[in-house]
């Protein structure tokens, strides 16, 4: 009887072929290998070729690129008890992979989780005006409690931006009509001030001209081509006030003088 050796070859070039390509595993510059031996915690591995034990070893690939989180839209009410709407971008990425698969079961649902729970946190004991003219100044308070809660994950929160702030119709109306009765008061100040300062010079000029006999009417006769331009039928030419020795004063005769 003969035996066909092709028969019992092929299936174990298969076999060894298909372990082969279990144990080889190509590893990106921007990956690593998190590796379980039975159940125990080897260590990441890579990048570049790694071998592993084929059904002894599992590994869990994990990407050290930056991953941008969208926060969704979360309905907050203030400090100062105005219901609003903020939404947020979370910026982070994996430093140590060892800690974000064996520390937490899913570090994207976790931080997203997270992110949402802080971004109403923060804004809920922020005022209005804080979230819409400090943004700065709450986006690093965000970050800094992100990042020192996945700390313990292997997560490195990078940046938090605050993109919009979402208030009531009603809520806006209001805001205008303030921003414009603020306009229209810092408006009156400045006509104020001008009017001030123009009456301070107005007072020096006056003060100058009085100093000089005929001062005024230097002035007056300076004045003159510019009243004369203005339309009218009648222009009023004052005599010099160094003439008023040559009228007696009125109420008087010649007699008394």
């Amino acid at each position: 009887m003969e035996f066909d050796v092709s028969f019992f070859l092929i299936p174990v070039i298969v076999v060894l072929v298909s372990f082969l390509g279990s144990a080889i595993n190509v590893v990106r510059e921007y990956e690593r290998l998190v590796v379980f031996r039975l159940g125990r915690l080897i260590g990441e591995k890579g990048p570049g070729l790694v071998l592993i034990i084929p059904i002894v070893d599992r590994v869990v690939r994990v990407s050290l690129r930056i991953v941008t989180l969208d926060v969704p839209t979360q309905e907050v009410i203030t400090k100062d008890n105005v219901t609003t709407s903020v939404n947020a971008v979370v910026y982070y990425r994996v430093i140590d992979p060892n800690r974000s698969v064996n520390n937490v079961e899913e570090y994207t649902v976790a931080t997203a989780q997270l992110a949402q729970t802080t971004l109403r946190s923060v804004a809920g004991q922020a005022d209005l005006d804080e979230l819409l003219s400090e943004r700065d100044k709450l986006n690093q308070q965000i970050q800094k409690i992100l990042d020192d809660a996945t700390d313990v994950w292997g997560i490195k929160v990078t940046a938090v931006e605050i993109k919009d702030v979402i208030i009531p119709e009603g809520l806006q109306r209001a805001i205008s009509r303030q921003a414009t009765a603020e306009r229209e008061r810092r408006a009156v100040v400045v006509q104020a001030l001008g009017e001030k300062e123009a009456a301070e010079k107005i007072a020096e000029a006056a003060k100058i001209l009085n100093s000089q006999e005929g001062g005024f009417y230097v002035r007056l006769l300076r004045s003159l081509p510019e009243i004369a331009q203005q339309s009218g039928n009648m222009l009023a030419f004052p005599l010099p006030v160094e003439l008023r020795h040559l009228f007696p004063p009125l109420g008087k005769n010649s007699d008394d003088d």
